[in-house]
């Protein structure tokens, strides 16, 4: 039997919205996989009606194999940094 990756989605928190421009153009250059979705929003914490923190929430999402028909396996490595 054999296991195939066919997609993920991956979602980051970044500080600015150049940023989130920025990991969105890497993901689309990237010849790794094939970037099937992807979205950014702008997001707010607030307390008592004051925002105490903001940030952009971006999402990925890789293709890596057609599901019908598959042709590359792959291992997948979760690093700390």
């Amino acid at each position: 039997m054999s296991k195939y990756l066919v997609s993920t989605v991956e979602t980051y928190r970044v500080d600015t919205e150049n940023e989130a421009t920025r990991t969105i153009e890497e993901a689309k250059d990237n010849d790794c996989y094939t970037l099937g979705k992807y979205t950014s929003e702008h997001k707010e914490r607030k307390l008592k009606g004051e925002v105490v923190d903001e940030y952009w929430k971006v999402s990925l999402t890789k293709l890596f194999n057609d599901i019908k028909e598959p042709d590359t396996i792959l291992n997948v490595n979760y690093e700390v940094m």
